[in-house]
């Protein structure tokens, strides 16, 4: 099968900032089930091209995805809580220019690995409760931003358990404080606002979680992460998949899915029957 793909297309602007994504979506007429796709980098790095393998493998299986840029830490400015409000204004696009875009807008999921899964998260657990009031004058800003579903890969979950892991593991490139644009010890409620984990309450549990990792990932400690996020998100009566990676470290979501050994080839089916039964 082939599929379209539409570079480029602009989702928003924030700030004077033109916000733009690649749009992956089968060849005949929709509406599909549609995946809002958000990349990792440690907030400072990366671009929608670290979902074009995933794009065309979704997309030849009847789905959506809509792989964006989002604003990046840059010259030391934070971009808490921007980010999240660019994603959030991605979610509301597709819901609601869905038509044009081949794109059911009541069957959404987000996806994200690694500070994109941080995001991703953020927003499916709280985009219209605690960041609804980001940009009012948006031409979707009433628009909801729940998704049926969330994928997280190697996510950072708990952002002071990332704080502290980056004391030791990383100490010339903090990236929380960098994120948030204020270390752990200034300001603590920040990182608990920042944090998927503060909001994996019962509230908010219709949402779907599948949750991947690798055992050898020496950039976000899993046992403080996957691992207690999935153990939250349990106790509030969500449902939530884990797929755990053997062997696998981190920064491979973006790798090929059909090279021999992948670890997203590994993912691959197991998150298509993820979305085919949540989606």
């Amino acid at each position: 099968m082939t599929h379209e793909l539409q570079r480029g297309l602009e989702y928003g602007t924030h700030d004077g900032v033109s916000l733009i994504g690649d749009l992956y979506a089968p060849t005949s007429a929709g509406p599909y089930p549609a995946i809002v796709a958000v990349h990792g980098g440690g907030w400072q790095i990366g671009d929608a091209s670290f979902y074009q393998h995933w794009g065309p493998y979704l997309a030849e299986r009847g789905y959506v995805l809509f792989s964006i840029d989002y604003r990046l830490v840059k010259d030391g400015k934070r971009t808490y809580p921007e980010a999240i409000h660019d994603v959030r204004a991605a979610v509301q696009f597709l819901r609601s220019r869905g038509g044009a875009l081949k794109v059911d807008g009541t069957r959404l999921a987000l996806m994200g690995d690694s500070a994109g899964a941080q995001l991703s998260a953020l927003v499916a657990l709280a985009g219209d409760t605690a960041f609804r009031d980001g940009y009012p004058a948006d031409p979707y800003a009433g628009v909801s931003t729940k998704v049926k579903a969330c994928v997280g890969v190697y996510g950072v979950y708990d952002m002071a358990a990332q704080w502290e892991h980056d004391q030791v593991h990383r100490a010339a490139d903090p990236i929380t404080h960098k994120f948030l644009g204020v270390s752990l010890i200034d300001d603590r409620r920040r990182f608990f606002e920042a944090s998927p984990l503060s909001y994996a309450i019962r509230d908010a549990n219709q949402t779907a979680f599948l949750l991947a990792w690798g055992t050898e990932d020496d950039v976000v400690d899993r046992t403080r992460q996957s691992d207690a996020f999935l153990r939250a998100l349990k106790q509030a009566g969500f449902f939530v998949r884990p797929v755990i990676l053997q062997g696998a470290p981190h920064f491979w979501n973006s790798d090929p899915i059909e090279e021999p050994g992948s670890f997203s080839g590994f993912l691959a089916p197991r998150l298509l029957r993820f979305l085919q039964a949540k989606v």
